[in-house]
């Protein structure tokens, strides 16, 4: 015996979706920019210094000056001697005028005159010290300066920026469906 049979078949429905991305460029070009230094003004004023060495005297305690200081030396000395030499004989000659005084000038006139006055032995040539003079006025230094600025000139670029939409299309890729069947309704058998 068959017995009645519905069937069901159903198809679900499907939705098909086809996406396309969107498309984004973002480009940063540099900016522009120039700088200029000018160089700094600079003004230097220099006096120069001086520097004297006197060494005259020097030459003169050694003896070895110019021929006319040489001769006004001499001159100098000589004079200083001559005059040395009358004052002693004025002295002596005021003694021997009082010779009535106690003493004896003229044996003591005569050992003076008598002998000539031993020198003594030394070094003459060399300088004596501080005979170098030595003057100095140091220099003068100034400097002046003045900074420039720099000049900086910048230009700014705008973005460039590129936007591509992107896209979605949503269709139906298969419908849903259903179908009956009905088997064996109308028939009987033994």
């Amino acid at each position: 015996m068959k017995f009645p049979q519905i069937r069901m078949e159903s198809q679900m429905a499907r939705i098909g979706i086809e996406q396309t991305s969107g498309k984004q460029e973002i480009h940063q070009p540099k900016a522009e920019m120039t700088i200029e230094q000018p160089k700094a003004d600079l003004s230097i004023h220099a006096a120069q210094g001086r520097l004297t060495i006197d060494q005259t005297e020097a030459w003169e305690e050694m003896n070895l000056m110019s021929t006319m200081r040489f001769i006004d030396k001499t001159a100098q000395e000589g004079k200083q001697q001559l005059l040395e030499g009358v004052a002693r004989r004025a002295e002596q000659g005021t003694e021997l005028m009082r010779i009535e005084h106690d003493g004896q000038p003229i044996i003591d006139q005569a050992l003076i005159n008598g002998h000539r006055q031993q020198k003594s032995l030394s070094i003459d040539f060399i300088p004596s010290p501080f005979s170098v003079k030595i003057n100095y006025i140091p220099g003068d230094l100034h400097i002046e300066a003045t900074a420039n600025r720099p000049h900086i000139h910048a230009r700014q670029n705008q973005p460039e920026h590129y936007y591509e939409r992107g896209d979605v299309h949503i269709y139906m890729e298969q419908y849903e469906s259903l179908t009956i069947d009905f088997e064996n309704l109308f028939s009987v058998s033994v």
